[in-house]
C-alpha cells in the first residue's frame, strides 16, 4: 500500500476518538503491539519503529496467512512501519525527534535498554512534559526480578496461573498469550486514562505495566481463597475449581457444558434437569460451598444420570430450565460461529500479500466503527514519516 493511500485512509478517519494522537512504539512480540493496536483501531497514528535486520521478530513466527505471520497480522494492522537502526547515532536522533513530537511513547524493550537509548521517562519528560510514557515489562522497574527477561509462558507459571489450570494430574498453560494480552490491555486502558488526565492538567504520565502484576490481579479469587482458608484450589480441567456444578459433563453420546450460578438455578437443575427434586433438599449440596466440598460425589451422580440420555436431550432440558449452557468449540467451529456471523464480526484488511481475514475488535462504540487498517510491510512508511518529520521541523 502506498504512502499516499495511507494518508488518505488516515484523513478519512478524522472522526475517530483518538484521531490526532500520535504514538511511537518501539515494540516487538505481543504485549506492547497489542496495546498499540487498540490505539490504532480507534484512530491514533501509531508509528512502529522496527530494526533493519528483519524488524519485529513476530514477523518470523510463522507464515500462516499467505506468508505473513498470524501473530504479526493480528497485532499490527493499522500501524505505520519505519525502519531505524538505533545503534546508529543519526537514526537514534531521528527516533528521539519522533518521540518528542508525539503524544504517547510505548516500549517493551529488554530491561534497562530504553534508558541506555536515552528514552527513559525522566530523560524525555525534561523536554516533553506532556508525553504519556508507557513501559511494559515482565516484572516492573524495581525489585529483585526487574532485570529478568519474561515471556508469556514464564509469567503464566510465575503468577500461579499454571497451578490452577489443567487437570488434577497435569498442570497446563492457557492456550493463548494470556500474560501478553493482559499487559497489553492494561497498557491500553492506562494510556486512555493518562490522555484524559492530560486534558485536565496538561501534564503527561509515566505508566509501568508488569505482566506478573497483571496476572496476579486476575489470580485474586484463588489467592483470596488461600489467604482466607489456607487451602489451595484444585485444578479442575473443563470444570470450575470454585463453583459446582459448572463445566463439561459426559452424556450417552458426548458431553454438555453448563453452569449453575445461584441456588435458584440449582433447584431448577435438580427438579427439571436431573428429575431429582430430593437432591435440592440434601444438606450435602445445600450451598455452593457444600457442593464444592462434596464435588466428586455430586459430579459422579450428575454424570451417571446424564449418561442415560443423549446430549441433545440433556441440552433441551437445560434450556427449558433456563440453565446456561454452550458448546465446547474447536478452532474451525469458532471461525464459523453463527453468532459471530450474524453480528458481522469478520472483515478483511489489506497486507503486502493481499487481503487477509480480520476480526473486528470488540470496542463496539455505537457511533464509531474501528479503523481496520492494513498490515504494514517492513519499513513501508519510512520515507513518508521522515518527510513529515522534516515538514514539522521548527
Amino acid at each position: 500500500m502506498s504512502g499516499e493511500t495511507t494518508a488518505r485512509q488516515r484523513a478519512s478517519h478524522d472522526s475517530l476518538p483518538l484521531s490526532g494522537i500520535r504514538v511511537v512504539a518501539i515494540e516487538q512480540a505481543a504485549a506492547a503491539p497489542f496495546c498499540s493496536r487498540q490505539l490504532a483501531d480507534l484512530g491514533a497514528d501509531v508509528i512502529k519503529v522496527e530494526r533493519p535486520d528483519g524488524g519485529d521478530f513476530a514477523r518470523g513466527y510463522d507464515g500462516a496467512l499467505r506468508g505473513i505471520s498470524s501473530y504479526f497480522a493480528w497485532l499490527n494492522r493499522g500501524k505505520r512501519s519505519i525502519v531505524l537502526n538505533l545503534k546508529e547515532s543519526a537514526d537514534l536522533e531521528l527516533c528521539r525527534k519522533l518521540i518528542l513530537r508525539s503524544d504517547v511513547f510505548i516500549h517493551n524493550l529488554a530491561p534497562g535498554k530504553v534508558e541506555r537509548l536515552g528514552f527513559g521517562y525522566d530523560s524525555l519528560r525534561e523536554r516533553h512534559p506532556a508525553l504519556v510514557w508507557c513501559g511494559i515489562s515482565g516484572y516492573g522497574p524495581e525489585g529483585p526480578y526487574r532485570d529478568r527477561k519474561a515471556y508469556d509462558l514464564l509469567i503464566q507459571a510465575e503468577s500461579g496461573v499454571v497451578s490452577v489450570t489443567g487437570t488434577p494430574e497435569v498442570p497446563s498453560k492457557v492456550g493463548i498469550s494470556m500474560a501478553d494480552i493482559a499487559a497489553g490491555m492494561y497498557g491500553y486502558s492506562s494510556i486512555l486514562a493518562a490522555l484524559l488526565q492530560r486534558q485536565r492538567t496538561g501534564h503527561g504520565e509515566r505508566i509501568d505495566i508488569s505482566m506478573l502484576e497483571c496476572l496476579t490481579e486476575w489470580m485474586m479469587p484463588p489467592l483470596y481463597t488461600w489467604l482466607g482458608t489456607g487451602q489451595e484450589l484444585e485444578r479442575a480441567g473443563l470444570r470450575h475449581n470454585m463453583i459446582v456444578p459448572y463445566g463439561g459433563y459426559r452424556c450417552a453420546d458426548g458431553a454438555v457444558n453448563f453452569a449453575i450460578q445461584n441456588e435458584r438455578e440449582w433447584r431448577r437443575f435438580c427438579t427439571q434437569v436431573l428429575a431429582m427434586p430430593e437432591l435440592a433438599e440434601d444438606a450435602r449440596y445445600g450451598s455452593n460451598a457444600e457442593r464444592l466440598r462434596n464435588r466428586h460425589q455430586l459430579e459422579a451422580l450428575i454424570e451417571k444420570e446424564f449418561c442415560r440420555h443423549p446430549a441433545a436431550e440433556v441440552l433441551a432440558r437445560l434450556d427449558r430450565a433456563g440453565i446456561a449452557n454452550g458448546a465446547v468449540n474447536d478452532v474451525p467451529a469458532v471461525a464459523r460461529h453463527p453468532q459471530l456471523q450474524a453480528r458481522r464480526r469478520w472483515t478483511e484488511v489489506a497486507s503486502p500479500a493481499g487481503p487477509l481475514p480480520a476480526f473486528i475488535p470488540p470496542h463496539n462504540l455505537a457511533q464509531v466503527a474501528p479503523r481496520m487498517g492494513a498490515v504494514p510491510a517492513l519499513g513501508e512508511h519510512t520515507r513518508e514519516i521522515l518527510a513529515e518529520l522534516r515538514e514539522e521541523a521548527p
